[in-house]
């Protein structure tokens, strides 16, 4: 086994815990109301590039589509045909339950990224990528070539994503607007918690590794696989766990999140 392939698959299993969690409680009974109402739970940032973008009418895939809640939205939002792809089978059963009570019919493909099979669905109008994707990849560039194969040529990339300035802070630092961590770090932290949104997970959760990348790597990444970029904007907003929320609206204020857009040329 590489180590792209273990590393994903350690992933997987701590991805696999987490479903449970976030598969009851009032957050997910919320989820299955918007969702049954044919609703979007995409926020207004990454709904008006989308819409930009020309989602009406186009075909769109989620890359790490986690329970699929932003697949049914892209529907919401116009699209004809969307797909997501996650290897997690523990959120991919999540999406099941969520398409049966959604009036779109959205469609999914449980796959490791760096091993797509060879009759996955390719010529997207549209591939997007959300918060918390990024940085489970350990090969950036190899993620990158899967990614660009799924668009048409002319096909366009959205990425809507935590800032690698973020990964410099620890929140639960008792000095947490102190940088807590090198920029430039390339090994993973190793994590053992559970995976949560909130904060809330118990310390008894697989391995997982979480890496940092800096935006000039993803940047690089994407042109190295053939797309072409056509614009970045950088925000002072967090779309990431509540524990973040404490580095927004600060004198000093530092990013909290970026969007990427791109071309397959």
């Amino acid at each position: 086994m590489s180590g792209t392939a273990r590393i994903t698959a350690l992933n997987r299993a701590a991805w696999n815990a987490s479903a449970p969690l976030h598969g009851t409680g009032a957050g997910w009974e919320d989820l299955c109301t918007v969702i049954t109402q044919g609703g979007s739970v995409l926020d207004d940032t990454i709904t008006a590039v989308l819409q930009d973008a020309g989602i009406a009418g186009a075909r769109v895939v989620q890359v790490g589509c986690n329970n699929g809640r932003e697949v049914f939205s892209a529907i919401s939002l116009g699209a004809t045909q969307a797909w997501g792809i996650d290897q997690s089978e523990g959120f991919l059963a999540q999406a099941a339950t969520l398409k049966a009570l959604s009036p779109h019919k959205a469609q999914f493909l449980q796959a490791d990224i760096y091993d797509l099979p060879a009759d996955a669905p390719r010529d997207f109008d549209i591939a997007f990528i959300t918060i918390g994707v990024l940085n489970w990849m350990p090969d950036l560039q190899r993620f990158f070539a899967a990614v660009a194969s799924l668009l048409r040529t002319g096909g366009q990339l959205i990425i809507y994503e935590t800032h690698p300035m973020l990964e410099m802070f620890d929140p639960a630092s008792e000095t947490p607007y102190t940088p807590a961590f090198s920029y430039f770090r390339t090994e993973p932290h190793i994590e053992t918690e559970t995976i949560t949104y909130d904060g809330t997970g118990t310390a008894d959760g697989p391995e997982a590794h979480w890496f940092p990348h800096t935006l000039s790597a993803i940047i690089q990444a994407t042109l190295h696989a053939g797309l072409t970029l056509t614009a970045l904007e950088e925000y002072p907003h967090s779309i990431r766990e509540v524990d973040y929320d404490k580095f927004e609206h600060r004198h000093a204020q530092i990013p909290m999140s970026y969007l990427l857009r791109a071309s397959r040329t």
